[in-house]
């Protein structure tokens, strides 16, 4: 089923046991059970059931306890199947209410469980599998950013006008397809020195990383990509033969599609090749300490230092109300496109991203920017206010944007809004969703979306661990 098309009265909910309707309005400390039954998840840590304990026992707000332990281990309960091939872990990793692996989201789902490796050596060979089935996707096809795990199956797109390869769900080109694989790595290699993950098959998927970020620089050429979809929404095909609007070749990196799989306009995509910037310099760290691949090493860092250059020239226009911010999209001409999407990368995700400072001045006149009516995007309404975008369509919220808005704040208020708009908007689920209404949060997209889910048991985590006051 397509993300897009994916509504509320859909009759399957794989987030959990959907037993009843009811109100919160009509529950006082009892909240349902909707959370799937222990019998039927896919995997099951004792660290993070710990962690949901501690969490309820010691956060004051019950119904933000109920959620927690909703939404944080949703990924594990309903998303992963581990597996081992000749005694290598591979863990395919489906979104959520889409039986396929895209390279991002799956990275995403994980990521807040890293800290609690330690605890859990399951949990910890896990993740190392998910590292492994990121390299041997990869070299499937860099370009492409979803997979199934089946290379039998032919899904929806098999007739796409781009080269499908088996394996393959779709090939939409995304530039943070790559660099997020490269974040998990990274972070997994620091969190446990083990590297066993970083064979060969690992090495090869960096070089098919550079080459294909070098290819979308489009210096000599277009490169080899091109995509075309029969379809009736413009976004979801490359206008132009199929290779995007004309860029000038001025060292950033081309992106066909957004992380939302909308299409680019301009194909220099600002947040993913600031996050391109940050990858290609970890996995420079990791080729030159754990594989000794110090030539292939440095062209990474020069790749990533050229890279940065033509961001701070062309990335950065003078907004008239904002100043200088960063664009979302340029072309190189000088043509931008002002806006943020609720997808991660996006300008308001940076500094979580670890690509800027959050108290860079440039990253806080952006903020200021796309958390304002000045972004087209930026939607306020009597439920909620917060960040949507051209995927689902005007006055849809998504609960990523204002989960990440949390995770880059530094204010103590604008941390508990965020809380407290995300515990009102959850349409009485007890689950994170795509998108709401931003005047009726039971108007939603998607029931089952692991990533929204555990990104929001992320925010009240880390909240937890950092504020717990906010909790009260």
């Amino acid at each position: 089923m397509k993300r897009r098309t994916f509504i509320q009265n859909t009759s399957l909910l794989g987030a959990g046991l959907w037993a009843s309707k009811f109100s919160l309005a009509s529950t006082t400390q009892d909240f349902p059970t909707v959370r799937i039954s222990e019998g039927q998840r896919h995997f099951s840590s004792e660290a993070i059931e710990r962690a949901i304990q501690e969490f309820q026992r010691h956060t004051g707000n019950k119904e933000l306890g109920w959620l927690f332990g909703n939404c944080f281990p949703n990924t594990l309960d309903t998303t992963v199947f581990p597996e081992e091939k000749n005694g290598k872990p591979y863990t395919y990793v489906i979104t959520g209410d889409i039986d396929a692996m895209w390279l991002r989201d799956s990275c995403a789902q994980v990521w807040p469980y890293l800290p609690f490796m330690a605890a859990d050596q399951n949990l910890q060979r896990l993740i190392s599998g998910l590292v492994n089935k990121q390299s041997q996707c990869i070299n499937i096809d860099p370009y492409a950013n979803a997979f199934y795990n089946d290379p039998t199956r032919v899904g929806e797109w098999g007739t796409d006008h781009t080269d499908m390869k088996p394996g393959i769900h779709e090939r939409k080109w995304e530039i943070d397809s790559l660099c997020y694989p490269i974040r998990l790595a990274y972070a997994y290699w620091k969190a446990t020195e083990d590297n066993t993950p970083f064979d060969s098959e690992w090495v090869t998927a960096q070089r098919n990383i550079l080459k294909t970020f070098k290819e979308q620089q489009r210096k000599e050429n277009l490169g080899p990509y091109r995509f075309e979809r029969t379809t009736a929404r413009g976004s979801d095909t490359l206008q132009v033969d199929g290779y995007g609007y004309p860029v000038n070749p001025v060292g950033l990196i081309c992106s066909g599609f957004r992380p939302s799989d909308d299409s680019t306009i301009f194909s220099f995509l600002i947040p993913s090749n600031l996050f391109a910037i940050v990858s290609l310099r970890q996995s420079a760290e990791m080729l030159a300490n754990i594989a000794n691949e110090q030539s292939l090493a440095k062209e990474m860092l020069d790749l990533a230092d050229e890279v940065e250059k033509a961001v701070r020239a062309y990335g950065i226009v003078d907004h008239p109300m904002h100043g200088r911010v960063y664009a979302y999209e340029v072309d190189g001409f000088g043509s931008y496109m002002m806006m943020d999407d609720a997808n991660i990368p996006s300008l308001l995700s940076l500094p979580y991203l670890g690509a800027v400072d959050a108290s860079d001045p440039i990253y806080q006149r952006t903020r200021a920017y796309i958390l304002s009516e000045s972004n087209p995007f930026f939607f306020k309404g009597s439920a909620a206010e917060g960040i949507g975008g051209p995927h689902i369509g005007r006055d849809m919220i998504w609960p990523m944007a204002i989960t990440m808005r949390g995770l880059t704040a530094t204010d103590d208020d604008e941390i508990k809004s965020c809380i407290e708009s995300l515990r009102r908007t959850h349409g009485d689920t007890g689950f994170m969703h795509e998108s709401f209404h931003k005047d009726d949060p039971k108007k939603f997209t998607r029931k089952w979306f692991a990533w929204s889910n555990t990104l929001f048991g992320e925010f009240l985590w880390k909240t937890y661990k950092e504020k717990p006051y906010l909790l009260k």
